[in-house]
């Protein structure tokens, strides 16, 4: 795996961290989230998008708004096989609900994709 970009912004107190992974096996999302997860121990959801050949998925790890959905369509947008599209959220104590939460999510991975 390898780690390709990060990104992190800050929506309502809450803060929302990606990072895009190059990936030769499935199997690898296991470390990957291991790494996010122990970089910040506050981190309440990770959610992700994997495209990896001709399979697609995502997980939305309890979160409103179905961000892991909205990260697997950005790296099908992108053309981008054999990839990992992470955000993770630190919850910042201010409800956003799940417009915004999906909003929240795709700024975060657009800027890890596309600055």
């Amino acid at each position: 795996m390898i780690e390709k970009s990060s990104s992190k912004i800050i929506v309502e107190k809450s803060k929302f961290f990606g990072y895009l992974f190059e990936i030769d096996y499935l199997e690898e999302i296991k470390k990957i989230i291991e790494k996010v997860s122990g970089d910040n121990k506050k981190i309440c959801h990770i959610c992700y998008g994997i495209n990896f050949n001709k399979e697609e998925i995502f997980k939305n790890d309890g979160e409103v708004g179905q961000p892991g959905k909205i990260l697997l369509e950005l790296l099908k947008r992108k053309g981008l096989n054999k990839h990992v599209l992470i955000v993770a959220r630190i919850y910042g104590g201010v409800k956003i609900g799940p417009a915004g939460v999906g909003k929240a999510f795709r700024k975060c991975a657009e800027e890890c994709l596309f600055n």
